[in-house]
């Protein structure tokens, strides 16, 4: 059965699994309230909208190259069709529980205890969000009011509906959040509290609204007026007095929130914005709000992001019509008579695979679920094949077009096809690495791996590719080919590319005759769901980057480093550390989103003493961050890597075999991370060449 045929329709999201560890069942449809209804067919109705925004990106690629006529509405129409998809997925995200969070203390808690701090999640999520819309709604009615334009040449209302989808997107969220409470809470009074609580809410957005359109003069702008009054007098910035205190105690406690909080199991995004909001309204008061809604609205135009949902996009197509089996088996075709030579094909697929998609959860799921299984029948040693697989499927990190490198290049301000360009030589040499060490354990240990003929006697079958599958795998590598060299020749934006390549993995699976709903509304669900997580991850790590540059934490966190006392690379090396402890309980993007606006900015400052210049020095230290957030996906007790193969391995392989079976494997990683530290143009002389 091919894979778009077996497709069940609560698994379309399955590539969007960023957190595997916790399988949370989603509501069934015939319990749902009307606000589920709208969250659940919200959701799969603007995943529509990515193909709307790929077909008008694709469209100005031909209008400039074709016609010798750039559009000029193309850009911005772009950005408010993937705008409105982040933003009008809440509801369904939240619905389906897919926000990404740190489960670990969560998962080894009694049920009871479990139970408190979801409560405490909901609670604390549910204020956070109150407390922006709260000042993010006056923002989208003023815009309104002025109509608010970009000035640009097609001049469209851009910023006037950037700021609406942000107070429409955050109310679904909330809304959700709210149901979701109503259900966890047991007890009659307590559900009857929250939707008193519910109410509320509703009432208040909806006396803004009428206040806002009925003028200043109405009952409805009386009541706003007296919400305000009450904020005001509950303002508690005169009483902490946060100025009083130093950098280094503010920061100190920030990071302490954060971290606490964090421990908590609660979504990564919630985390971040409350602790935006209390730091603003502790500095601020309430009027500190307006930063944190600002910091949000202002993120939703940043075309860098649309790159992600379109490289999401093609992979799941890719993925879901069955290209990355065809690769595989087409690999066994041509492994020829090599003792590991199957082994070696799965590192060569995982580097096709990266290079389709970006995304490594669902490329160690698909070679645990199609390369794991053959080599175990075909007798390949069992720690060895984990091990492969992990690090391999982790090449998506490094290989372009990696995700990671799109959120550092947002981060630090690097160029995206500069970074690319920079990780391909370092992942690649990753690869020889792995396919050289496999070679080595083979051939010192001939029983570790078979030959193809061996393999042939004992299978007593031969590897065959129908016409359609073996051209659908030369199409998708070509496409790979297209989508990276429209990049580094400088033909297309990386966002552009992006787009052409998620078009283009549908000519793909329509030659491989996969190209049916099924399988598209599995892809576009999918993608809605992956991005709509990491969007409101970064919503809120942004914010909370942005209020902790305005008290001046970043600037003491750079003083801190540039007083050590130590040589630069001395400095890289403790960033490197740094980095490994946050890795042992953080998610990547939370790793990323926190630490590359203090750490970006120190390697500048230190680019004359590595010999490098500014731009240099953040193209490196991007790939170095790269490889140590690709040690971290593998090292054991938290590695995701692990938990994604754990979860569709068979049940006789433990987590704790997985550990085992990668050590070898995060040994040669730290090798590469050694190389590319001592000798920087490994990473640099390929983006340096492309652009001389």
């Amino acid at each position: 059965m091919s894979n778009s045929q077996s497709l069940h329709a609560d698994d379309v999201v399955n590539i969007a699994d960023d957190n595997p560890i916790e399988h949370s069942q989603p509501q069934e449809q015939f319990d749902y309230t009307p606000i589920d209804h709208v969250s659940h067919f919200t959701g799969i109705g603007v995943s529509l909208l990515y193909l709307v925004a790929a077909g008008a990106t694709l469209w100005e690629v031909v209008a400039r190259y074709v016609f010798n006529a750039p559009t000029q509405w193309a850009f911005e129409v772009v950005m408010v069709l993937c705008a409105a998809t982040w933003m009008l997925s809440a509801g369904y995200i939240t619905l389906k529980k897919r926000h990404i969070g740190i489960t670990v203390i969560h998962n080894i808690a009694s049920p009871k205890n479990q139970w408190r701090l979801d409560l405490f999640a909901m609670i604390v999520g549910i204020t956070a969000l109150f407390l922006l819309l709260a000042d993010a709604s006056l923002r989208a009615y003023l815009a309104v009011e002025h109509i608010e334009r970009t000035g640009s040449a097609f001049n469209s209302p851009m910023p006037m509906i950037m700021k609406s989808l942000l107070l429409i997107g955050g109310l679904l969220y909330l809304s959700q959040l709210t149901v979701n409470l109503v259900r966890h809470v047991q007890s009659n009074w307590a559900k009857t509290l929250v939707k008193l609580v519910g109410l509320f809410m509703a009432l208040y957005f909806i006396n803004g609204l009428l206040a806002f359109v009925s003028g200043p003069e109405s009952i409805f702008a009386s009541v706003s007026g007296y919400f305000s009054a009450i904020g005001s007098s509950l303002d508690p910035s005169q009483a902490l007095n946060m100025r009083s205190y130093s950098l280094g105690v503010i920061s100190l406690i920030m990071v302490m929130m954060l971290v606490s909080l964090m421990m908590t199991g609660m979504p990564l995004g919630i985390v971040t914005l409350i602790v935006s909001v209390i730091m603003a309204i502790a500095f601020f008061g309430p009027r500190g709000l307006y930063l944190v809604s600002a910091n949000t609205a202002a993120l939703l135009d940043h075309y860098t992001l649309i790159a992600i949902p379109f490289f999401v996009l093609m992979a799941s197509i890719l993925e879901k019509s069955g290209i990355a089996e065809d690769l595989f088996d087409a690999m066994s075709v041509f492994a020829g008579n090599l003792r590991g030579g199957v082994a070696v094909q799965t590192v060569v697929v995982a580097v096709i695979l990266a290079a389709m998609s970006g995304v490594m959860g669902g490329e160690i799921v698909m070679l645990g679920l199609v390369a794991l299984p053959q080599m175990l029948r075909l007798g390949y040693d069992r720690k060895m094949t984990i091990g492969l697989i992990c690090a391999a499927g982790a090449l998506a990190t490094l290989i372009p077009p990696s995700i990671i490198m799109i959120v550092y290049g947002l981060s630090a301000e690097v160029a995206i096809g500069d970074l690319f360009m920079a990780g391909a030589v370092p992942g690649l040499m990753l690869a020889v690495f792995y396919a050289v060490y496999v070679l080595v354990r083979v051939h010192i240990n001939p029983s570790m791996a078979p030959t193809a003929k061996e393999v042939a006697e004992k299978t007593g079958t031969e590897k065959k590719l129908s016409r359609a599958r073996l051209s659908a795998v030369f199409l998708s590598i070509m496409l790979i080919g297209c989508v990276m060299g429209s990049i580094y020749g400088g033909i297309a934006s990386v966002t552009e590319a992006a787009a052409v390549g998620a078009l283009g993995a549908m000519v793909v699976s329509a030659v491989r005759h996969e190209f049916k709903w099924s399988m598209l509304k599995a892809a576009l669900v999918g993608s809605m769901a992956t991005v709509g997580t990491i969007i409101w991850l970064v919503l809120g790590s942004v914010s909370f980057v942005g209020i902790f540059n305005l008290i001046g934490g970043a600037d003491f966190m750079r003083s801190l480093f540039m007083n050590l006392g130590i040589p630069a690379i001395g400095v890289i090396l403790v960033m490197m550390l740094i980095l490994v402890v946050l890795g042992t309980f953080m998610e990547w993007i939370a790793i990323v989103l926190i630490t590359v606006p203090v750490f970006a900015p120190v390697v500048m400052s230190l680019a004359p003493e590595l010999g490098l210049t500014e731009d240099q020095a953040k193209i490196w230290f991007g790939i170095l961050f790269v490889l140590n957030i690709q040690i971290y996906f593998l090292s054991p007790p938290f590695g995701p890597a692990c938990f994604w193969l754990k979860s569709v391995a068979p049940k006789d392989i433990s987590l704790q075999e997985i550990f085992l079976s990668v050590l070898p494997f995060i040994g040669l990683q730290i090798v590469g991370l050694i190389l590319v530290m001592s000798f920087p143009q490994i990473a640099l002389w390929l983006p340096e060449a492309l652009g001389s």
